[in-house]
């Protein structure tokens, strides 16, 4: 149907091939494999309009307005401009779960939350870009604390990729693909709700390592503890603990010195001393690698 429709309509897109500033300019439809499908207003006539409807469900993008703002870098990334800036930026990757809120009702939330319009680049919607541009009187966001909120008052779930600030636009286009790529592939390893590029960083290299090196390095450092799900949760949460023993015990409500036992049967079966930070990071590369 598809093939047909586009011998039709030449310019039929699927939603995902246009950026989401110009769904106005399109009426929209959802066949039976779900695909989202526009026509260009200006190339469809209301004739043609009532009779898609009775083989195709009429669909409604609830996007909000697109401000000027947005428009701008929207330009700029597809211009790949290298004009000035004046405040620092870093582009803030999002995910919703899908069909919990709507982009309108979520970039209210957004606005209200940092207490100005916000620019955000809609990649679909449940995914974006927060363009968070920050001026000498702005106060460090904590993303945590937005999702803690959005959770409790909008049930929503939602994870966060927060990459680093730029002070220019060389390669912006370059830079917002490569976020946009980071997250998706850093999200796949680990069950954190907040990540930043720099935390990110094992996770993607991990990522461009081969299948057969990623099995070698789990069976050859986590040995038979690779299955043991709760041990390796310990290791993980002492390694993210920044090796501080006492702080790792707190988080896992577990005296210090069953955590210590715990080290030290580790480092007894496999020769590893994960309070020794060379080590630690191999073995978070394993925990990684095992994922």
């Amino acid at each position: 149907m598809l093939t047909k429709l586009q011998q039709i309509f030449p310019n039929l897109v699927l939603d995902s091939q246009i950026p989401t500033s110009k769904y106005n300019e399109y009426e929209w439809y959802q066949n039976d494999d779900l695909e989202v499908l526009g026509i260009p207003r200006e190339e469809i006539t209301e004739k043609e309009v009532h009779l898609l409807s009775t083989f195709l469900t009429p669909y409604h993008h609830f996007f909000p307005e697109v401000t000027e703002q947005e428009k701008k870098w929207e330009s700029r990334i597809q211009m790949n401009t290298e004009e000035k800036i004046v405040h620092p930026f870093r582009f803030v990757f999002f995910s919703i779960q899908q069909k919990q809120i709507d982009p309108k009702t979520f970039k209210e939330a957004i606005n209200e939350l940092f207490h100005k319009e916000v620019s955000i680049l809609w990649e679909n919607d449940y995914e974006g870009i927060i363009i968070e541009e920050k001026t000498t009187i702005d106060e460090d966001i904590s993303y945590e604390q937005i999702i803690d909120i959005l959770i409790s008052d909008l049930y929503v779930n939602l994870k966060v990729f927060v990459g680093p600030y730029q002070y220019d636009l060389n390669n912006i286009k370059h830079h917002y693909e490569n976020i946009l790529h980071s997250a998706k592939v850093a999200f796949q390893f680990t069950d954190k709700i907040v990540l930043s590029y720099i935390d990110a960083i094992p996770l993607l290299i991990m990522d461009k390592l081969g299948t057969s090196f990623k099995e070698e390095l789990k069976n050859s450092i986590l040995k038979h503890y690779k299955n043991d799900s709760e041990f390796l949760q310990t290791i993980e949460i002492f390694i993210e603990s920044n090796l501080n023993i006492s702080v790792a015990a707190k988080k896992m409500y577990m005296h210090r010195n069953s955590l210590q036992y715990r080290l030290d049967k580790f480092q007894e079966h496999t020769g590893i001393d994960i309070r020794d930070f060379q080590q630690a990071m191999t073995v978070y590369f394993a925990l990684i690698a095992n994922k």
